[in-house]
């Protein structure tokens, strides 16, 4: 009997893996780089986009199965597309921003600035502890409902912060302001969270603070999302120049061409990225999903350097909260 050789044709056996390969393979190359696109652009783009680009780096996972697919369906050019794809997710994962503020001159005031969002109130336990321990300067609070705002009142001396501006909102609509310097009131932006905003005198400056807490982009609420902040961007716009901390939960991260035109608008700086934590996540802190990112920012003008930045974790809330420690520079 004459002996048999096992042949590959184009229909037979090998061939079918290699094209569910080739197409799996062109299927998650096309994901990647239309998000990849928007980003390029500059542009957050419709849902489900601007979610997407808040785990940019995470691209790098179906880049990398492409390229192996890719490699298995011997698809030269599929090879060649994931290839740059996981280049320029590389590209764009690079922290944005200077890595200074460029301050100058003496050193006028050493300060320590915290942020938390405490979900509806519920970790508003671990943020008394976390002030009481930490001795904070500022202290920037979201999402402190009733509750929230009745225990900051009862519980943190005001001899220890004696100056504050609360927002009294249930649920994620109350905000609240604690410092150790005078604050005087000033224009909030405008928000369906309140975002309230003052001017505290510090060292014989006048320092410009404001709370961030624009609505999170949900499908189906990305203008809300966008249009609010593009309000905080008109605010760093007409702040350009002047000594500003701006801090908060932003909804957003470096990857958002949102937050960033925030930064641009303003001259303005992320703590966290001058201090080499510009990947290290904030959000979702109460879940072990690999899927996190850094919403949560300190902003500051080129009146500040950063000392450093850690980011804390708080029970009751899926926010990590943010502690700055900063140095203002006089003139």
């Amino acid at each position: 009997m004459p002996g048999t050789n096992s042949i590959t044709t184009p229909g037979g056996t090998g061939a079918r893996p290699r094209g569910v390969a080739l197409w799996s393979a062109a299927l998650l190359l096309a994901g990647v780089t239309s998000v990849l696109g928007f980003r390029a652009l500059d542009s957050d783009g419709p849902t489900p986009f601007p979610q997407a680009l808040a785990f940019l780096p995470w691209l790098l996972v179906p880049g990398g199965v492409a390229l192996l697919l890719a490699g298995l369906a011997r698809w030269r050019a599929g090879l060649v597309w994931a290839l740059v794809a996981l280049a320029l997710t590389g590209w764009f994962c690079r922290p944005y921003g200077p890595a200074t503020t460029g301050a100058h001159g003496p050193v006028v005031a050493e300060l320590r600035v915290l942020t938390s969002n405490v979900e509806f109130g519920d970790a508003t336990d671990a943020l008394i502890s976390t002030v009481d321990r930490e001795q904070p300067d500022i202290v920037f609070v979201q999402e402190c409902d009733l509750l929230c705002s009745d225990a900051l009142d009862a519980r943190i001396p005001q001899a220890a912060y004696p100056y504050r501006e609360v927002v009294r909102l249930d649920g994620s609509l109350g905000s609240a302001l604690l410092s150790r310097h005078p604050l005087r009131t000033a224009e909030p932006v405008a928000g369906v969270m309140a975002m309230p905003g003052a001017v505290a005198a510090i060292a014989g400056k006048d320092v410009r603070l404001q709370l961030a807490h624009p609505l999170p982009p949900i499908p189906g609420g990305v203008d809300g999302w966008r249009a609010e902040l593009g309000r905080i961007q008109d605010f760093a716009a007409g702040t350009k120049g002047q000594p500003v901390l701006l801090a908060g939960d932003f909804n957003a991260s470096q990857d958002h061409a949102a937050f960033r035109a925030v930064l641009d608008a303003g001259g303005l700086h992320d703590s966290a990225r001058i201090a080499g934590r510009s990947r290290t996540y904030s959000w979702p802190a109460d879940r072990g999903t690999p899927l996190r990112t850094q919403i949560d920012h300190v902003l500051v003008s080129d009146d500040f350097s950063v000392r450093s930045a850690r980011f804390l974790g708080l029970s009751g809330t899926d926010h990590r909260a943010l502690l700055v420690s900063l140095a203002l520079h006089g003139a």
